[in-house]
């Protein structure tokens, strides 16, 4: 008896891997690559690009990588008519643009992920603060330099608010506490679900937690937050990137050594991080870098790049960027599904956006990082692409827009 149980739980656990138990095969799709921008001139290189839709189209951020490292413009916004029509911009609000302090200080805000707010009918930017010296060098020399902020955009008027700080705990361990290159959820009640990393101080090991918060479509609050993840490897866990499936919330979580990931019921208690892994057991082979999420009604997915690509060339082996099926109840990564949807080229890929745009399109955006000697030799020409991934299956899940 028991040995039966075990085979039809394996059974039943192999249907829902195969996408029969929730009505039906996987979710197919194409991919449409196209090139919004070129940029390679040696002053800048357009980055971190991210889209949320609106009403009537899309908005997408980015920045000017100032090539020192990690050393960003204000943030620039580019809008779309539609899905297909013409883009526009970049331009600079001023709102957004940095802020000089005395001793030759700069205020930017790097890492931004814009999101749509359907019950206030806003567009949330969520990034991170960051002090620059006169070099293009972070700074950590007042207390809490480094917090999450965010800004507001109304599509209605195209205005932009300021700047403004996410308060948070008085708590040492939110010193540093960043949400920064992270895909963040809005609850059915129209709360936010934040992802921070946290810690003492910029040198301290990063823990990840996340914070509820409410929006009344002028100020973010923070409600609460929920358990510390905490791993004692490298610089610990961080940038986070959050997504509801299927009645439950997935993180996944960016180390030095290896990419990790974790459950929760409520989007508040999380389970003990784990590495990822294929469905044969093996290591994915992500490190050091971003991870992000798309869920379609009928199929959960992670973008990543990772080892054994024939991309030892490339730092961090950051491109190409793959997209493959996860099994939500293994955590698995299911390796027959994986395809590349953005070509290495000889630049790094990654630093990237992931998003439903419609009930038909989902969209991961990223620029090429042109910091090897050889990447225009190999190909690379500083190309912001955004990946239409085009659903052969309405996702359910997309926000309709009002």
């Amino acid at each position: 008896m028991i040995t039966l149980l075990h085979w039809l739980a394996r059974f039943a656990l192999l249907l829902a891997t195969d996408g029969l138990l929730r009505g039906g095969e996987p979710p197919a799709f194409t991919v449409k690559l196209e090139t919004v921008l070129k940029q390679d001139d040696g002053r800048f290189l357009w980055f971190h690009p991210r889209a949320t839709a609106v009403p009537g189209g899309v908005v997408m951020t980015l920045q000017q990588h100032l090539k020192v490292s990690d050393y960003y413009s204000g943030l620039h916004v580019m809008t779309r008519t539609g899905l297909g029509g013409d883009w526009q911009g970049p331009v600079l609000p001023a709102e957004l643009d940095w802020r000089k302090e005395p001793n030759d200080v700069t205020i930017s805000v790097a890492d931004v992920t814009p999101g749509y707010h359907v019950p206030t009918r806003k567009v949330i930017a969520l990034g991170c603060r960051v002090r620059y010296g006169p070099a293009g060098e972070q700074l950590d020399d007042v207390k809490r330099a480094h917090q999450t902020v965010y800004a507001v955009l109304d599509p209605r008027s195209g205005r932009w608010t300021p700047w403004q700080a996410l308060e948070l705990p008085a708590e040492e361990q939110f010193n540093f506490a960043r949400n920064a290159c992270s895909q963040w959820v809005v609850k059915p009640n129209g709360n936010l679900l934040v992802p921070l990393y946290i810690g003492k101080s910029a040198d301290d090991r990063y823990a990840t937690t996340v914070a509820e918060c409410r929006f009344d479509g002028v100020k973010l609050t923070y409600v609460r937050h929920g358990s510390i993840l905490r791993h004692e490897e490298a610089r610990g866990l961080y940038e986070p990137s959050l997504i509801a499936f299927d009645g439950r919330y997935f993180l996944t979580l960016r180390n030095d050594l290896r990419g990790y990931h974790s459950t929760s019921v409520d989007g508040l208690r999380f389970s003990a991080p784990e590495p990822w892994t294929f469905d044969d057991g093996t290591e994915l082979g992500s490190y050091n870098t971003q991870q992000h999420w798309l869920a379609h009604s009928d199929g959960l997915f992670l973008v990543y790049t990772r080892r054994g690509a024939a991309n030892d060339h490339i730092v961090r082996h950051r491109a190409p960027l793959f997209i493959a099926q996860v099994d939500p109840a293994t955590l698995r990564v299911l390796r027959r599904t994986e395809q590349i949807l953005v070509p290495e080229r000889g630049a790094e890929l990654g630093n990237f956006g992931a998003a439903a745009i419609s009930a038909n399109e989902s969209w991961v955006t990223v620029s090429e990082g042109m910091f090897m000697k050889d990447s225009k030799a190999r190909g690379a020409e500083g190309a912001t692409f955004v990946a239409r991934i085009r659903w052969t299956r309405p996702n359910r899940l997309a926000v309709a827009m009002p």
